[in-house]
Formats: structure tokens, C-alpha cells, sequence
């Protein structure tokens, strides 16, 4: 293993034996780990992280979005969760197509799709939780209730991204407080907020998909020219599903099957494993290239084929199959860029991941998304739900599988994931970011078992992805490793904002120790005890 230098700028992993959470806001991560030692479990921790985060977050996530779990129990089975919502009843491809439309527009009413997280957090703490979601939900409560104070990314975000809310009176209201954006030491409340999370916390999932709370989302969605109804919100129920798993080295990496892009991260897995990035001799020019390349093929596919499983035509064993990864493996040079693929999806940087195992080993992997920063900007007031745009990751070309039509799950890019060796779970992380994540998922998996980084050393690594035509790359990636990798015959541009955001907790079986880590791209941290 790499030891860190004390000298450079940077932070140490954690480390502790009962409890660990990793979360990109502190105080979402000190929320999580005063639940475990109130008793709860990894799945109730996270998902008082997440909610807290959902009220101080508000452009990252929230009530109003979906989410994804994965959960490995220290016995048993690991289990899924899809969380994610469908589009109305009422809509068909016909509507948009008749409006001319090629893509729907990211702040359209169109894109609202059912908020998932609300159900799913609900089944998660029934299943696998121990406290009553009044305590789980007591921190997002009191936070939205009596207020909490902005950090420097989220108030950093929230400037950059004030515009999706300026053009809806109602959540300009709620979240540009004096016609501006909060700044960091600013205080927010949101009342509206706290008291649906109240109804929740005491009526359980009819408090928000029935009522007055869904009542209040109809009509806002109405008004707009939406097509939803009180139907597509009493109907939602999340899915339990079975994770999909790839080898990487002596290791399994797990993620959720489609309509999400886990696939798309397994693919990459297969496809580098059959390089050896362990190899000392290989310079970052070598390691980007191939990540590079390994990212084309598997977006390629990912593109192609994951959509709403029901609507699917390709299984996942036949895009995972020996034959299917060795073909795509032979196009991979080991010194020249292959030809640009042209990807269809829209970009995104906003969501929240929360890493936690518990005392008992359990091990929870959740994500949670409006998508969009402040998702769709449409705020239903009563209620105090930012509603997402998930729909935007609809294709509109007839015959697509991820086409848009009634009561559809589209294409997801929030993927949380699980690491196994020999059957037992060794960690569990994310790496939030919008299209980077499977990227994202590859590139820390191999800093940790190619490398012998650490997961916090693994998170601080420099990053590149390979995205719209380019390799996008952070400033601390030097100019001689750009021109190296234009050499090879990429296209590269320096990346605007830093890539993606990971959370991550290790598991040292051997020494009963627990390894944390938290993004230095976000505000977070990891905490145990």
C-alpha cells in the first residue's frame, strides 16, 4: 500500500472498528453515524443521511427524485432496489414527437417522472432498518425546520446553477431568498419541507404518493401542461431486483441491473481487466488511454441497449458473454485512439451518494438524484418538493428501447456499487457525477487493487473521462500527459468543474477495521467510531 506524503495538501482515510459513513455534507455524515450508535442499522443511517441531504442539498437531491440501493447484509444475500419513477400513464412518444421535439428539454414539465426515493427509503427502513422513521427522519426535520447553514460547494453549485429556479416563481421564492443565491454561512430553512417529512415520518409512504402532498404535485404539474395524475403517484412502488456482478482481478465488482448504467461500469471492468494496469512500467498516459478507450466501448453499448428493463432486447449475460467483452476488447490499441462514438445523453453533475457499514458489517450503498441541478426547477409548494427531471433521460427515436412511453422507467446514470472477494462483502462505494460514474467506478477500482492505493489516496487520484468527442481532464493532469495523449490521437479539453464526487468504506475482515474515505471535490467527510 502507498503511504501518503504528510507534506502535499490532501487528507488521511479513516479508519474505526463499530461504525463507519462517508457522505459529501458533514453534517449528513454526523447524522449517519449518531444513528448507528443510537442502534440503527447501515440502511437506517443511510437513509437519514440522505434525507438530511435532500433538505441542505436541494440542488443535489431530494423527496422529489429517485434512487438506487444496494444492501449486503453481514449474512445473507446482497439485495437491490430500483427506485426509480416512471413517466405518466398518459405519455406516449406520439405527444412529443408531434411537438418536433428530437430530445425533451431539460426544464420542461415533460421530464418530471414519479419521485421514487419517499418509497423506497420507506420499504429499505421496513426491510432492513431498526428505528421508526421518526428518528430516521429527525435530522432532515429539525434541518428544514429550523434552519442550516450553506458550505462552500453547495453555495458554489447553487450560484452556478440559480438560473433552473429563477424561471419558476414559486421555488425562486423558496431557494433564491432575496432574489439571490444563497453564500456560504448563509442559513435556509424550508418549512413546507419539514412538515411533509413530518407526515411521512409518522404516515409512512401514503403521505407523499397520496393526499394532500401528491395532490399539490398533480396539480403543480398540471398547471404546466403536464400529463400526470393522482394515479401515476398512488400506484409507485419500488423493486426489489438482483444485482448484476462482473470479475475484476480476484474481485467482483457489483452493481444494480438495468434501467440504470451499472452495466456500462461491469463492462468496463471486463474490458480493463484483461490489461495489466498493475504494471509499474505504465505511465498515466498509458492508464488514461486505456480508460479512454475501455469507456467508448462500454458507452457504446450502454447507449444502445439499457433502458427500462421491460422494453430491453439484449441481456445483460449476453453484453457481459466472453465473446460479446473479447470483441470489443480487440479494438483497443494499446497506442492509438480509436474512432470518436457520439454520445446521445445529456450531461449532469448532481446527486448524492452515502457509503455505510454498521457494527454488525452490514453494508449499505445508496444513491439518490434530482438528476439536474435543482432538477426540473419546478417546486411544488405546499408540499415542498423540488420535483426532478429524470425524463430527460428519454430517447425519442421510434424503436429505441429506452424510447419515452406510459408508465416507463428511462435511463439512469446513478449507480451505487459493492465489492466482493470470496463471497464476502470487502466495500462499498459510489462516485457521484452524472455519465462519469461507471467511468468513475472503474478508474477507483483500479487505484485500489491495481495500485495498492488506499481508498481515500484512490478517491484524491487526478481524473479524466472521455466524453462528447474528448478526453476531458482536471488541472492537476499535467500539459506533458495532454500532449502525450494527443500524440496517441485524442482530443482532449481541460474539465470546467472536477469529475464526479466518491464516497467509499472498505472492509478489513482480518484486522475488523473500516477504511473511509470522502471526495475532496465535495464538502464531505468520513466518520467512525
Amino acid at each position: 500500500m502507498h503511504d501518503r506524503d504528510f507534506m502535499v495538501p490532501g487528507k488521511s482515510v479513516a479508519l474505526a472498528e463499530n461504525g463507519m459513513a462517508a457522505t459529501s455534507h458533514p453534517q449528513a455524515t454526523l447524522a449517519a453515524i449518531e444513528i448507528l450508535k443510537a442502534g440503527g442499522t447501515a440502511v437506517d443511517a443511510a437513509i437519514a443521511a440522505v434525507a438530511l441531504q435532500g433538505v441542505i442539498d436541494p440542488h443535489m437531491t431530494g423527496i422529489g427524485g429517485d434512487c438506487f440501493a444496494l444492501y449486503a447484509p453481514a449474512s445473507g444475500p446482497m439485495v437491490s432496489y430500483n427506485g426509480s419513477g416512471r413517466s405518466p400513464r398518459a405519455a406516449t412518444l406520439d405527444t412529443y414527437l408531434a411537438k418536433g421535439w428530437t430530445t425533451i428539454p431539460d426544464d420542461s414539465v415533460h421530464t418530471v417522472t414519479v419521485p421514487g426515493a419517499v418509497d423506497t427509503w420507506c420499504r429499505l427502513n421496513r426491510e432492513h432498518g431498526k428505528l421508526g422513521l421518526d428518528r430516521v427522519l429527525a435530522p432532515a426535520i429539525e434541518a428544514a425546520e429550523n434552519g442550516f447553514t450553506i458550505p462552500p460547494r453547495v453555495a458554489h453549485d447553487w450560484q452556478l446553477y440559480a438560473s433552473r429556479v429563477a424561471a419558476h416563481a414559486d421555488a425562486a421564492a423558496q431557494f433564491l431568498p432575496g432574489g439571490r443565491s444563497p453564500v456560504t454561512g448563509d442559513r435556509l430553512s424550508n418549512p413546507a419541507l419539514g412538515a411533509t417529512l413530518r407526515r411521512i415520518a409518522r404516515e409512512g409512504r401514503s403521505a407523499f404518493y397520496e393526499g394532500e402532498v401528491a395532490d399539490d404535485m398533480v396539480a403543480t404539474l398540471r398547471a404546466l401542461g403536464g400529463l400526470h395524475d393522482a394515479g401515476d403517484f398512488a400506484s409507485f412502488a419500488c423493486e426489489e431486483t438482483q444485482p448484476i456482478s462482473a470479475g475484476y482481478r480476484d474481485h467482483q465488482l457489483v452493481e444494480c441491473p438495468p434501467n440504470g448504467q451499472g452495466l456500462a461500469a461491469l463492462i468496463m471492468a471486463r474490458l480493463l481487466d484483461g490489461f495489466d494496469l498493475s504494471d509499474a512500467s505504465l505511465s498515466e498516459i498509458d492508464r488514461i488511454h486505456l480508460l479512454a478507450e475501455a469507456t467508448k466501448e462500454a458507452y457504446r453499448q450502454r447507449d444502445a441497449l439499457v433502458a427500462d428493463p421491460a422494453a430491453m432486447t439484449v441481456s445483460v449475460e449476453e453484453v457481459l458473454s466472453d465473446a460479446s467483452i473479447a470483441k470489443m476488447r480487440a479494438r483497443i490499441s494499446l497506442d492509438r485512439a480509436s474512432q470518436i462514438a457520439v454520445a446521445d445523453m445529456p450531461v449532469h453533475r448532481d446527486t448524492v451518494y452515502v457509503s455505510v457499514v454498521d457494527r454488525d458489517g452490514n453494508a449499505m450503498s445508496l444513491i439518490n438524484s434530482l438528476f439536474f441541478a435543482f432538477g426540473s426547477g419546478i417546486y411544488a409548494k405546499k408540499g415542498g418538493v423540488l420535483l426532478q427531471n429524470r425524463g430527460t433521460g428519454f430517447s425519442l427515436a421510434p424503436g429505441h428501447p429506452n424510447a419515452i412511453g406510459p408508465s416507463k422507467r428511462p435511463f439512469h446514470t446513478i449507480i451505487p456499487a459493492l465489492v466482493c472477494k470470496d463471497g464476502r462483502t470487502v466495500g462499498s462505494f459510489g462516485v457521484m457525477g452524472g455519465q462519469y460514474q461507471a467511468t468513475g467506478h472503474a478508474h477507483i477500482l483500479s487505484q485500489v487493487l491495481d495500485r495498492g492505493f488506499d481508498i481515500q489516496a484512490a478517491s484524491d487520484q487526478p481524473r479524466s473521462f472521455f466524453t462528447d468527442g474528448a478526453i476531458s481532464l482536471e488541472t492537476t493532469i499535467s500539459e506533458d500527459t495532454r500532449a502525450g495523449l494527443e500524440a496517441r490521437g485524442h482530443q482532449t479539453r481541460r474539465a470546467d468543474e472536477p469529475l464526479g464526487g466518491c464516497q467509499a468504506v472498505w472492509i478489513d475482515h482480518e484486522r475488523g477495521v473500516l477504511w473511509g474515505a470522502s471526495d475532496h471535490r465535495k464538502d464531505g467527510i468520513a466518520l467512525g467510531y
